[in-house]
């Protein structure tokens, strides 16, 4: 069958502009690409442990079989919802199929027509789209600059009053790795009466002394209205939690579309994320040793000069602003024949003129490892 020709034009449109994404397959090059950052995804004992905790309960179930609502609920669920929920200092949790289904489950059901979303102009794509499928208006607000932020609320509040406002963030951007002054944005929040939304993606299993997330770092879990624990980077395997009141998670069973309208995780999936969870509290040196190599990352970059290109960063993502999607493609290139897998980040993934190269760092990764990728980075680059 012919393929439409306006969609042809697009794809020819990538393909000049360097912009063409291809899926490409695993590789035995030194890992500094996946959001793997304490190696839970290739932890045998976890990968054991889920599968004699299935044995040990009976479960011989290969899929979930309906939605949760309908068939799909099986008893796994309850189990590691609690778990999550205590583990995160929080009333409720309520497990979505990926962060993503999580995001736009909760922006598209939860703001209500007349209220008003405020979000860092660098949320994640899959907030957007949440965002996009609300009746709420939606303004962003400049990167983590909360007197712009603070300007947007009091304009709304001087012609509206009764109307809620969800202010959106995330704890680590996922392209930038940096983080946001959560302590003085949770005192904005409450100032105003808002309802501080943070995703925490790519803080869990990073910060806290269990890898709790930032938010329970600086003990805010009181002042934040909903938070998005997304299991896929930091927990190594798949799924998402948004933990909140128990009101929260009722209203989301009844009203996020994607939760309701989806079949749900089969018990192997569940069961690796509650153990994933418990081993949290007994993986500290993978945790301590993540923390060592981005301090040693940091100290590296400042000793070969490469700080400036950086973007300032104290978390797992470290990204050297490269512009140009054919330069960073480049020097990508010679790093990963070097046998470093290191990422370019195109444009439009990034504005044009922000293209990157992504470092991603893990408790596995050698200090050895770091110097030399930094070494030939600078070598490449100057």
């Amino acid at each position: 069958m012919k393929f439409p020709k306006n969609l042809a034009a697009k794809l020819e449109i990538r393909k000049q502009n360097n912009a063409f994404r291809k899926l490409s397959f695993p590789n035995d090059l030194i890992d500094f690409a996946s959001n793997d950052y304490i190696g839970f995804s290739r932890n045998k004992a976890i990968f054991e442990e889920t599968h004699q905790y299935l044995i040990e309960n009976k479960i011989i179930q290969n899929g979930a079989t309906g939605s949760r609502l309908l068939s799909g609920n099986h008893k796994v669920y309850q189990e590691a919802e609690n778990y999550i929920a205590q583990f995160h200092q929080s009333d409720s949790a309520l497990i979505f199929n990926s962060g993503y289904d999580a995001n736009v489950g909760f922006f598209s059901s939860v703001p209500q027509k007349g209220d008003l979303i405020l979000y860092d102009e660098l949320c994640h794509a899959s907030i957007r789209d949440g965002i996009q499928l609300s009746n709420a208006k939606a303004y962003k607000f400049q990167h983590n600059d909360f007197e712009d932020l603070e300007k947007k609320i009091t304009n709304y509040k001087l012609r509206i009053t009764n109307q809620e406002i969800y202010i959106v963030t995330e704890s680590v951007f996922s392209m930038d790795g940096d983080t946001p002054n959560l302590e003085e944005l949770a005192q904005l929040s409450e100032k105003y009466k808002c309802h501080l939304v943070i995703d925490e993606a790519h803080a869990l299993g990073v910060f806290g002394d269990k890898g709790e997330g930032l938010v329970q770092q600086l003990g805010l879990e009181d002042q934040v209205f909903a938070r998005i624990m997304t299991f896929g980077k930091g927990l190594g395997c798949h799924g998402a939690a948004i933990v909140g009141s128990q009101e929260l998670k009722d209203y989301l069973i009844n009203f996020a579309r994607s939760f309701i309208y989806t079949t749900g995780l089969s018990p192997h999936s569940v069961a690796t994320i509650l153990v994933g969870y418990q081993h949290l509290k007994i993986e500290k040196k993978a945790i301590e040793n993540l923390r060592e190599n981005i301090i040693h990352f940091n100290q590296e970059k400042n000793i070969l000069g490469l700080k400036p290109m950086f973007v300032r960063s104290k978390s797992a993502i470290q990204s050297a602003i490269i512009p140009g999607n054919q330069n960073v493609k480049s020097i990508a290139n010679q790093l990963q024949e070097k046998g470093f897998d290191v990422k370019a980040i195109l444009s439009p993934t990034v504005p044009e003129g922000q293209e990157r190269l992504r470092f991603c760092l893990h408790s596995y990764n050698t200090k050895e490892e770091i110097s030399e990728v930094l070494s030939l980075l600078s070598r490449f680059v100057y």
